[in-house]
């Protein structure tokens, strides 16, 4: 499978785009530092190995990049050397090296040339904030990387494939039995014997996350597709399971309702989903597609994730506009029942011609806890959602929202502004809108980050696992 370092990127790139050998070679030891810190910091607190081997303090959650670390005595500027040394497993060193590799790559993209929501979400090259696998795309060459990720702006064609009506399995809005399929995924797709080539294309371009995609116009006018790739980004592989199809619209539909008493914050709902089921009745992971509302057209919104990177949006008087717009509506989902995994991915805010937050978007219901004791007693029904969504533990409930909206996106909306003091005004926000049940754990003394090296490490990577960080808000 795919997954160049840097040595086999550099060489793929002096045979087939030679015009980005000096932008990449130059690029290398920027994305080794910014790869090897978010190592480091997983290293001290995910406890993946004892800190006596690890040199320094621990350091902080969001700080200066670390061009070298000191292990077991011995200087490292190479996570990949520094994983193979601590006797990790080896698949984490592979995909710190391809992490590595398309982070520079993607350093060579020239910035975006626009402002519309496409444009802002090409522009973040970094990727996850926090994880050492920020930009591994296991199972694409650096060609592939070049033609479908979208840090470097391509504009994708989503082929049309037919599905024979008695093997296609809708949720929502029905669909006809015609699949969108990307056009990396297309070979495996027809290889399955399971759907027909159409030959019909639909220009795309993608956004954060690669396989989902904003379609220009016709049928799906206002709307962004999800599909279906088998490459691993991040921490999966990213693969349209049977419970994705079939909660997106259920979950979408409750959030919206409760939302509407939440003024603030707008749900993008997955109106409809389908996958293709093999000969044996099995929904396919890999040949299905979802399709959610996209933010109007006409308004100005970005995702979270842009902010600590736009010193002209992220502002103190942003930040703490943000924040007045941002905390009382998950809150009170969070009291209603609905932990949103409010990351800077899924996240969107509007801001008007000043620049300042006037609403926010979210998307991507798959990462939700749902309680359905909570629900109840607010006087709402629980749907009937599958897989890990529902959950009657009002801990779990609380960590998926305390992991991705407070000790992820608005501790690095802070560590970029460089100021404390803005703590003071989330914990006055949080005082007045988290609900009794939830008021201890916001200000706890620690809050959980998602341990998303550990996960790596683990026999199942899929499985959500936690470590504490300290609260800034005590």
């Amino acid at each position: 499978m795919d997954a160049p370092d840097v040595g086999q990127t550099l060489q793929a790139l002096r045979a087939h785009r030679p015009d980005l050998v000096a932008d990449f070679s130059a690029a290398v030891p920027h994305a080794r530092a910014a790869v090897l810190t978010r190592l480091w910091g997983a290293l001290w607190r995910e406890r993946i190995v004892g800190t006596a081997r690890l040199g320094g303090a621990a350091p902080p959650l969001f700080g200066p990049l670390v061009p070298t670390v000191v292990a077991d005595g011995v200087q490292y500027d190479d996570p990949g050397v520094l994983a193979a040394a601590l006797g990790l497993h080896e698949r984490l060193r592979v995909e710190l090296d391809n992490s590595v590799a398309n982070l520079a790559l993607a350093m060579t993209a020239p910035p975006s040339p626009g402002d519309t929501l496409a444009d802002a979400e090409q522009s973040i090259v970094d990727g996850h904030p926090l994880h050492p696998c920020c930009r591994t795309r296991i199972g694409m060459s650096t060609l592939e990387v070049l033609a479908y990720a979208p840090e470097h702006h391509p504009v994708v064609r989503l082929r049309l494939v037919d599905v024979e009506p008695d093997r296609w399995r809708t949720a929502g809005t029905p669909m006809p039995p015609r699949l969108p399929v990307h056009p990396w995924q297309l070979p495996r797709a027809l290889a399955s014997g399971l759907v027909t080539d159409t030959g019909i294309d639909i220009p795309a371009r993608p956004l954060m996350s690669l396989r989902t995609l904003e379609v220009g116009g016709g049928d799906w006018a206002g709307l962004h597709v999800k599909t279906a790739v088998e490459v691993q980004m991040t921490s999966a592989v990213r693969t349209l399971s049977a419970p994705a199809i079939h909660n997106g619209p259920l979950a979408s539909e409750l959030v919206a309702a409760l939302s509407r008493g939440t003024p603030g914050i707008h749900v993008l709902r997955e109106r409809s989903a389908g996958t293709v089921l093999s000969r044996d009745g099995e929904p396919q992971r890999s040949l299905g597609a979802v399709w959610r509302d996209a933010p109007p057209a006409s308004a100005r919104v970005v995702p979270l994730a842009l902010l600590p990177h736009r010193p002209d949006l992220l502002t103190p008087a942003c930040f703490t506009a943000l924040v007045e717009l941002m905390l009382p509506p998950l809150l009170g989902l969070l009291r209603l029942g609905v932990a949103l995994e409010a990351h800077g991915q899924n996240t969107l805010v509007e801001l008007d011609p000043a620049g300042r937050p006037v609403r926010l978007y979210y998307r991507d219901l798959g990462g939700i806890h749902v309680h359905p004791g909570r629900l109840a007693a607010a006087g709402h029904e629980m749907p009937p959602l599958t897989g890990a969504l529902p959950t009657g533990d009002d801990d779990a409930l609380r960590t998926k929202l305390l992991a991705s909206a407070f000790a992820t996106v608005l501790s690095s909306l802070v560590a970029a502004l460089g100021d404390e003091r803005l703590w003071d005004h989330v914990a006055a926000v949080a005082r007045r809108h988290a609900g009794p049940a939830d008021l201890a754990a916001v200000f706890a003394d620690t809050w959980p980050v998602k341990a998303t090296t550990a996960m790596r490490l683990a026999a199942d990577p899929l499985t959500d696992r936690w470590c504490p960080v300290p609260n800034p808000l005590r």
